[in-house]
């Protein structure tokens, strides 16, 4: 079994007693959201530099453990010192040391600071309860990983995403995946320059399937920028934004970090 196909059947075992019906309503109770919060989208379109997501991510299958950090809202608050322009909250337990509560904690805390910046909830999303959770949490945006949905799973989380008002960010890993992604109409694509499978990074996918996503379409280059070198690099094949995680997250100075990607 590969690791995502791994991951996602942890994922549904772990979901499995509290997977229920959504009703539209409670996804409409949240959708007025977009209107007073900068949407994640938004956030990421600026033409004058590329912006930054920054991760919160304790491990990873990949990299085994990362960082021991104090609170998710502590390393919230280095990153918003460092001006990042959004964030984004691994929300798995198992394989990555996050929680839900994570997400809590760290919207709760940019709000009681007045900030504006917006947060992903980075998970394994396959039903629409895991999209109500995050906006209970006060999540902008949620991950949907092409590889690890259907086309009706697929359709199903947009629909509900739209209702509660948060934007998604789609990942692709390779041709065949962006191809149905486009097919959902989307405003953010994400390439992902880590194979699921093996779990090797390699920055010529973004080089690869950038130039094949409409102008129009946000894009996001993930995994695999370890440097502010790599984030040009990103940015030079057409990247909006840049999506980092382990090096910021083991970064001794994550503001210079930022703005030396920001150079871009």
């Amino acid at each position: 079994m590969d690791k995502l196909a791994e991951i996602m059947a942890c994922k549904r075992e772990e979901l499995s007693s509290r997977l229920r019906p959504v009703r539209d309503e409670e996804f409409i109770s949240f959708g007025d959201r977009r209107d007073s919060h900068r949407s994640f989208r938004d956030v990421l379109s600026s033409p004058d530099e590329l912006s930054v997501i920054s991760e919160i991510k304790r491990r990873s299958p990949s990299a085994g453990e990362i960082a021991n950090i104090p609170s998710a809202e502590e390393q919230a608050r280095l990153y918003l010192n460092a001006e990042v322009d959004a964030l984004s909250v691994l929300t798995d337990e198992k394989f990555f040391g996050g929680s839900l509560q994570d997400l809590w904690n760290v919207t709760d805390f940019i709000r009681s600071h007045d900030r504006l910046v917006p947060s992903l909830r980075k998970d394994f999303i396959f039903h629409p309860i895991q999209v109500l959770e995050a906006a209970e949490a006060g999540a902008s945006a949620v991950l949907l990983i092409a590889r690890a949905l259907d086309d009706v799973e697929f359709s199903e989380l947009r629909r509900v995403a739209d209702l509660a008002g948060l934007d998604c960010l789609y990942e692709a890993h390779d041709e065949k995946e962006l191809e149905r992604i486009l097919d959902q109409e989307p405003f953010i694509v994400g390439v992902n320059n880590r194979n699921l499978t093996t779990f090797v990074t390699d920055l010529a996918v973004t080089e690869r399937l950038l130039p094949m996503i409409p102008p129009e379409v946000v894009k996001v280059s993930e995994s695999g920028i370890v440097d502010p070198e790599d984030a040009w690099r990103a940015r030079d094949a057409g990247a909006d934004a840049v999506l980092c995680g382990e090096a910021l997250m083991r970064s001794d100075d994550p503001e210079g970090f930022v703005a030396a990607m920001k150079e871009a």
